[in-house]
């Protein structure tokens, strides 16, 4: 079958490993079910596994992809929900990791993993909403505990993530302030209905929330910017993992500095049912057909994107 995949690690230039071509059907647990993938969504999840962070050489040919929609055996229009349970030393992983991951015709899950597509949603809308708006979502809701009327920051917006954080939060009623060294991501991010700020600037407020995927740059800024007995919600360190922290403003302000990875099965039915009643549909960024992965990953790389990068497998 058609498949995109990891065929060597190469942490400098990661697109080196990278291959779309056929494959043979890779093994899984025979309780397993197979999915027709009708989109599948790319994260940097997918360039960090060509890097060879989180999947070694060992377990290469590895297919790529975490995000997928498609149809199971008997018809049903499903999401694929990527964390699975292991038994094994690796603990729960995401596809691609051990198990073979979305960007392939077809791709073999536990049954718990499926969850329905609402028809509302696309193929496309629904392949971007597993890990980067499941991840915002939990940072959000969950994490962040974030009520009706709040305020958030979101720090780095562009990103899957930071992007899925900021419609998610003007969706939940909060008032929403988001930073970009890009002056045209932060014209879209406002006419998102978002303050758009350079990295650094005064907010017109201290927020009960800040979304936090890019670490060392902003960290610093990001504690500034939190109110009294806020939540600080960290996914990830695109800029530097190695931030330096006040103590003194987190216990005097009685802040939360909280990890946040992923989401559960649970908070995807959750994710869904919200973007059905809410009328809330993912970013896309651009979508390319399936045997075109590659110019996918290259943008992907480039990091110009703003939202998702979709693959059509129609």
């Amino acid at each position: 079958m058609l498949a995109v995949y990891a065929s060597e690690i190469n942490p400098d230039n990661p697109l080196a490993g990278l291959t779309v071509g056929d494959l043979d059907e890779p093994k899984t647990p025979d309780d397993w079910v197979t999915v027709e993938v009708r989109a599948s969504s790319l994260n940097h999840h997918d360039l960090w596994s060509l890097r060879g962070v989180g999947l070694g050489a060992d377990r290469l040919p590895m297919i790529l992809g975490c995000d997928a929609a498609g149809v199971d055996a008997v018809g049903n229009e499903v999401v694929v929900y990527s964390v699975v349970d292991d038994e094994s030393d690796l603990g729960r992983t995401m596809l691609s990791e051990k198990w073979p991951g979305t960007l392939a015709q077809r791709v073999r899950v536990p049954a718990a993993n499926l969850v329905p597509k609402p028809a509302q949603l696309s193929f496309a809308e629904a392949a971007c909403l597993p890990t980067a708006w499941l991840t915002a979502y939990r940072m959000l809701r969950t994490r962040g505990r974030l009520g009706e009327g709040g305020s958030v920051l979101v720090q780095g917006a562009g990103g899957g993530v930071a992007t899925a954080a900021v419609v998610l939060g003007l969706a939940l009623g909060a008032r929403v302030y988001a930073t970009s060294r890009d002056p045209d991501k932060r014209e879209r991010i406002a006419a998102l209905g978002a303050s758009a700020f350079e990295p650094g600037a005064r907010l017109p407020e201290r927020v009960d929330v800040v979304v936090e995927t890019v670490g060392a740059a902003t960290f610093e800024h990001s504690l500034k910017c939190a109110r009294p007995g806020a939540r600080i919600v960290v996914s990830g360190a695109t800029a530097g993992h190695l931030a330096t922290v006040d103590l003194r403003r987190v216990y005097f302000l009685q802040l939360e500095i909280l990890g946040s990875t992923m989401g559960t099965r649970e908070e995807l039915v959750e994710l869904l049912a919200l973007c059905v009643d809410r009328g809330i549909r993912p970013l896309i960024d651009s979508v390319y057909p399936f045997p075109e992965a590659r110019a996918a990953f290259e943008r992907l790389e480039s990091g110009e994107v703003f939202g998702k990068l979709v693959l059509d497998h129609t």
